[in-house]
């Protein structure tokens, strides 16, 4: 049915250009969802997410940091600088934030990706100011990087804030952490068996029990497989690279995936 309006209505070319992008994210053909972005940025240079989809299909980690660059201060352009100081602490909640959310994940990841962790955690962190309920699990990635860092302090801080979380790489790496400073003590085999009862399926791929696949699940479930095989694929090397932790996680679990009392 064609619809009709009283008044001429146009799309902005921005509007547009988003338009494009969205077609393009859906688009299963590689030369098409460039062509498409391509397209989008002729319209305005302003698509944050057109610089996303370019990042994303190409093999130069160098290039994908420039897009995602591109596309991260697109995005602020976007949002303006009135909106940043009145949508701070709910972020996610206002929709033109959200290309420029998602590039900054993306370039926090590939800077990570090529050593510069401390960029990386700037990003990830000024993103959890921006918006503390934390839609898009940044967190987790943060948690990674700052463990990896040995950033104590500011670990301590996301433990605090984020108490609650339910998710395997909380947990496990919340009970690896205090094994790591403390050692073996009631307070990190404590966090572990809660760790061990979240997820009954992660310590048998940490200890190699069973292999984790070529391919990763798209999606994960909590306390199942899919959410087990992400975790180690990301973390199994702090696990490797933390003396005694394998060997303190084995003594810990069950052959059938249940937590030990070691007292």
């Amino acid at each position: 049915m064609k619809l009709s309006f009283d008044h001429e209505f146009s799309l902005s070319d921005l509007d547009q250009a988003q338009e494009l992008a969205w077609n393009a994210f859906e688009e299963p053909s590689s030369i098409q969802r460039k062509k498409l972005a391509h397209q989008a940025l002729e319209l305005s240079k302003d698509c944050a997410d057109a610089y996303i989809i370019l990042a994303e299909e190409t093999k130069s980690l160098a290039k994908a940091i420039e897009l995602y660059t591109n596309a991260v201060e697109a995005g602020k352009r976007v949002i303006g600088t009135k909106n940043f100081k009145e949508w701070h602490g709910h972020f996610w909640g206002c929709l033109e934030t959200r290309p420029f959310m998602r590039a900054k994940a993306s370039l926090a990841a590939c800077l990570e990706e090529i050593g510069q962790r401390d960029a990386a955690i700037a990003h990830y962190q000024e993103m959890l100011r921006l918006n503390p309920t934390d839609n898009q699990g940044i967190r987790h990635e943060l948690i990674l990087c700052l463990f990896r860092g040995k950033y104590d302090e500011e670990l301590n801080k996301l433990f605090k804030q984020y108490e609650d979380d339910p998710f395997a790489v909380w947990i496990y790496h919340h009970a690896l952490w205090i094994f790591r400073k403390k050692g073996v003590s009631n307070l990190a085999n404590q966090k572990l068996t809660e760790a061990i009862e979240a997820n009954t399926h992660v310590p048998d791929y940490l200890l190699g029990r069973k292999k984790i696949p070529k391919l990763l699940p798209d999606y994960i479930k909590l306390g199942d497989e899919t959410e087990a095989v992400t975790y180690v694929y990301e973390a199994k090397e702090d696990w490797e690279v933390t003396p005694g932790a394998l060997s303190w996680l084995k003594e810990h679990v069950a052959p059938n995936g249940t937590p030990v009392d070691v007292g």
